[in-house]
């Protein structure tokens, strides 16, 4: 059995080399520019390497009304979250269809000639073909990929500081390297499956530090799957996230101790968190299938916040999808604890338990400890991970 199609049935690739990236260069030196958000640039780049197939570039008007409101493409296939490019108005209006724009990273915003601004700033990391100019409707996006208005929610609050108009239109990339070091691209990882033999593969992502609930979960899918694909989140999240790094090392040394190395695959995913709750679950689940995943892990309150979402709305939102067109599998867990009476990781589906014997794991908790210089109890990360974790707290203090 092969690996899953990529969404669409092919990856996309919009990333250009050699002779063809130095004459494009050459163009965007004559080009108004465009800036581009931390987040922006986080999905240019994914664009570019085929995660998000099939968009070749930052969604039009149609495709984010489809998006919005159907949660899908024009086309029919799934699609839960907008993939758009935020400009200012006074920038919109000079923008028409058959226009080119070089697309500046967040280090150095295009100026009016397509000047990086700022002394030694980068150069352009790319060209957009202008598709369409349109106006977004920031209180309706929030209500329908957010679920709420408020600008508690850190999603809502960043949508309500952006533009309010958007350019949509195919790109072409050289930006070198294309991804940081420690990802890999759809290709790749496809290309290390099927170097080991895998047919069924398993996508895990979080955006905290991993601890005992995390591992469960994980070991638990990678007894029905031939390898587990570790895909953490390390693009912008929020300022009270622990940092990428930081995510990133606590990763690598319980991988070291306590997981088979020949049948888990890390790499860090550098996409923006959105922290859209049931939306971003799904958004996350077709991803991974590009990345070469059969299956998917949808744990309690996925990519949620605060108290925003319901434990399991994450999982639910899958069963207004059709399987055959989303091509992965969803494997839904109840949330891991830990029973001092059984002595072991359990959730509500196997522990006879009460309350009062668990101790309940999350990411928060772990921050709280952190933070308050408490030691991480044993039931809550493994003690080399902890020992980790709380010598980068003392010196961060």
């Amino acid at each position: 059995m092969p690996l899953p199609a990529p969404l669409g049935g092919r990856l996309v690739r919009r990333h250009v080399q050699g002779p063809e990236a130095a004459r494009l260069q050459r163009e965007a030196r004559r080009l108004p520019g465009l800036p581009l958000s931390p987040s922006e640039e986080a999905d240019l780049r994914l664009i570019a390497c085929g995660a998000y197939s099939p968009l070749e570039g930052f969604m039009d008007r149609e495709s984010y009304a489809c998006v919005l409101h159907r949660m899908s493409l024009p086309s029919g296939l799934p699609w839960t979250i907008p993939v758009v490019l935020r400009v200012e108005p006074h920038r919109a209006a000079a923008l028409g269809r058959g226009d080119r724009v070089a697309l500046y990273g967040s280090a150095g915003a295009g100026a009016g000639g397509g000047v990086p601004a700022g002394d030694g700033a980068p150069g352009p990391l790319g060209i957009l073909e202008v598709e369409d100019v349109f106006p977004a409707d920031p209180l309706q996006e929030a209500r329908a990929v957010y679920g709420t208005e408020s600008p508690e929610h850190p999603g809502v609050e960043r949508l309500l500081r952006s533009p309010t108009w958007c350019v949509g239109g195919a790109v072409w990339v050289w930006a070198s390297p294309l991804l940081p070091p420690a990802a890999l691209t759809p290709e790749q990882s496809r290309a290390c499956f099927e170097a080991r033999g895998w047919q069924r593969v398993v996508g895990f992502q979080t955006r905290n530090p991993v601890h005992r609930g995390h591992e469960h979960l994980q070991k638990c899918a990678l007894e029905m799957a031939d390898g587990l694909f570790l895909h953490p989140l390390v693009g912008p999240t929020r300022e009270e996230d622990l940092p990428a790094p930081v995510r990133w090392r606590a990763y690598e040394i319980l991988l070291y101790h306590y997981y088979p190395p020949e049948r888990v695959v890390l790499a860090g995913f550098p996409a923006a968190m959105r922290y859209a709750g049931p939306r971003e679950a799904v958004f996350h689940a077709l991803v991974r299938r590009n990345f070469g995943c059969s299956h998917f892990v949808v744990g309690r309150d996925h990519a949620g916040v605060g108290s925003f979402y319901g434990p399991l709305d994450a999982q639910r939102i899958f069963d207004r999808f059709d399987p055959a067109l989303l091509g992965v599998e969803v494997l839904r867990f109840d949330a891991a604890f830990y029973c001092r009476r059984c002595r072991g990781m359990a959730t509500g589906r196997t522990c006879p338990h009460g309350p009062g014997d668990r101790t309940v794991l999350s990411g928060t908790d772990l921050r709280r400890h952190l933070r308050e210089g408490r030691a991480l109890p044993e039931e809550l990360a493994r003690p080399e991970v902890a020992a980790f974790l709380l010598r980068l707290s003392e010196k961060r203090a």
